[in-house]
């Protein structure tokens, strides 16, 4: 196999993959959106836990 086949075919692998990722985080990014339990305080990120609540 040449170098340039081989080449090809793992740039198009990997960008598959990539793809393929990104469409499994989007799908898993929308179920939470709609999961009602998500919502809930206990799920909220600690980052900015002792930041005030308004703006």
């Amino acid at each position: 196999m040449e170098p340039g086949y081989f080449l090809a075919a793992l740039s198009i692998f990997t960008f598959a993959a990539v793809i393929i990722a990104a469409m499994v985080s989007k799908k898993k990014t929308e179920d939470r959106l709609h999961d009602p339990e998500a919502h809930k305080d206990e799920n909220k990120s600690t980052l900015a836990k002792d930041a005030p609540d308004h703006h």
